[in-house]
């Protein structure tokens, strides 16, 4: 199942997005669609580096080194 979802974009975005799809016989929508999943996973990531950090700084984790990982797995 998919949803609709209405964004409001600067006119330059806008223009962009219509022109492209123009050049190469696909949607706006598809190319929405490709940005929103391209970069996703990359705001999902950066998300999860922050509150890790937030977590160490907190005292809430702790950094171990390559060496001590390694030396984990072989345990």
């Amino acid at each position: 199942m998919s949803k609709q979802t209405a964004i409001r974009l600067p006119d330059e975005i806008d223009d962009r997005l219509k022109s492209l799809a123009q050049r190469t016989g696909r949607t706006v929508s598809f190319y929405m669609r490709e940005a929103i999943v391209t970069h996703l996973e990359d705001l999902e990531d950066a998300y999860s580096a922050d509150r890790a950090l937030q977590e160490i700084r907190n005292g809430q984790d702790t950094i171990i080194s390559s060496e001590e990982f390694w030396n984990a797995v072989e345990d």
